[in-house]
């Protein structure tokens, strides 16, 4: 087998891969075997043919495609290999030469690895941002926990109040016929939730379980029923059962039931901790993309558009996988969005560029500043691996492989990489009107 490289514009190549004529021949054996069973020629029993036979009868070309898919399977990663470039997409295959007897010639268009000029990735300028708690947010904090602990109590003493939750039968009448959907029996509502239309809930304040009452409404204007825009309805409602809400108070004895600490003043010293150390490890990372960003506009690369495409369709299994792991799948996804995976892979070509580009910049830096992982280095990481699966470390190694190894090494300098570019960048001021207050990211909640 022989390969030659053309280089192209924009990190493009195509590989121009000759394969030897017996090679090829093999091959038509090779579909001849496996294709035989299901040919019936008359005169012989089936799958009894000779290969000769069917070519005749069916043309010489017969098992050319099936003996072309078979040379592409077992020669291109070879080739590719053997042309020594760094390919980083699919090949595009197309057949130069496909005759019995002769070599089998193909061509595969590949993306290269681009090359990365780096510009200034020390001492780039980042926005200052200050991490400030307020007390809105403690109390916030706080206000989530005691709502955690509340608890519903049933009363039967007294009448309905706002907050309250009830269980309540219904049946609404407009111009003295019923509608779809205005009627329920033990239906779940809380006073002042805003589940019913206006006027609804505090009509229902004040009254007895048990006892029948009648709540006049007017349905909005812009109501989703056609029928009942702007109509005057009346519902019959009884209210079966009562249960308060009782959200614990604040005070010594809630903060001594819930934490490790004594008084009120203790627990919300390590409320505003914990918001503070949140904070800090976003704008921790916030700081490492915005360095990671301005490092890039000081960088060049000629990216080329199969490396994107191949990285978008990467982004849209990855988006697969997540969506089927909250119930849901591609097929569902679609008819739901409108969309197809084309389209779904052209949205996320952005993503895909920005992906790429941050990846080659910073195994750039990697390289630039001599940064080698240790296998020391890398045995402290597979360690709290082995700890967070609670496996051996042994084992572990053992599942991962030299390939698994070596990207994890990979990953390690990566981020070793972004370390140097966020240390060493510089805080600057923003003009006032520009200043934006760093928000929580509440997944890290």
């Amino acid at each position: 087998m022989s390969v030659t490289v053309e280089k192209k514009d924009n990190n493009m190549a195509v590989l121009t891969i000759e394969v030897p004529a017996e090679k090829f021949v093999e091959a038509i054996e090779k579909a001849y075997q496996r294709q035989k069973k299901s040919i019936v020629i008359p005169g012989f029993r089936k799958g009894k043919a000779p290969r000769r036979m069917i070519q005749k009868l069916y043309g010489a070309q017969v098992f050319f495609e099936e003996a072309a898919n078979l040379i592409f399977q077992t020669t291109y990663s070879d080739a590719a290999k053997e042309s020594g470039e760094k390919i980083v997409s699919s090949p595009q295959i197309d057949i130069k030469q496909i005759e019995e007897g002769k070599p089998f010639i193909y061509t595969a268009t590949v993306a290269l690895r681009p090359e990365v000029t780096l510009g200034q990735y020390k001492g780039v300028e980042i926005p200052k941002k200050e991490v400030t708690v307020s007390e809105e947010e403690i109390m916030a904090d706080i206000d989530r926990e005691r709502e955690q602990n509340a608890r519903d109590l049933d009363v039967d003493d007294r009448p309905v109040k706002d907050k309250d939750r009830i269980k309540l039968d219904f049946d609404g009448t407009v111009d003295g016929e019923r509608f779809d959907g205005g009627k329920a029996e033990d239906f779940d509502l809380t006073i002042g939730s805003g589940s019913f239309i206006p006027g609804f809930e505090d009509q229902i304040i004040g009254k007895n379980i048990g006892k029948e009452f009648d709540v006049n409404v007017t349905f909005p204007e812009d109501y989703h029923a056609e029928a009942l825009k702007g109509k005057p309805a009346v519902f019959r409602c009884k209210v079966n059962s009562i249960s308060e809400h009782q959200v614990p108070e604040l005070d010594d004895d809630f903060v001594q039931d819930v934490s490790e600490f004594d008084t009120v003043e203790e627990y919300k010293a390590d409320v505003e901790k914990k918001i503070r150390e949140r904070k800090e490890k976003a704008l921790k990372s916030e700081n490492e993309s915005a360095a990671v960003r301005a490092a890039l506009k000081n960088a060049s690369m000629d990216i080329p558009d199969a490396m994107v495409e191949e990285q978008a369709q990467t982004l849209v299994n990855e988006f697969a996988q997540r969506i089927q792991s909250q119930g849901m799948n591609m097929q569902q996804y679609m008819q739901i969005t409108g969309m197809n995976e084309q389209t779904l892979a052209q949205q996320m070509k952005p993503q895909a560029l920005e992906r790429i580009q941050n990846s080659l910049l910073l195994e750039a830096v990697a390289k630039a500043e001599n940064i080698e992982i240790s296998d020391e280095r890398l045995d402290e990481e597979v360690e709290k691996m082995a700890e967070a699966y609670n496996m051996e470390k042994e084992k572990l190694y053992d599942l991962m492989g030299e390939e698994s190894r070596a990207q994890m090494k990979q990953d390690l300098a990566i981020q070793e990489a972004v370390k140097i570019i966020a240390e060493n960048a510089v805080e600057v001021e923003m003009p006032e009107e520009e200043s934006v207050d760093l928000e929580e990211n509440p997944e890290e909640n």
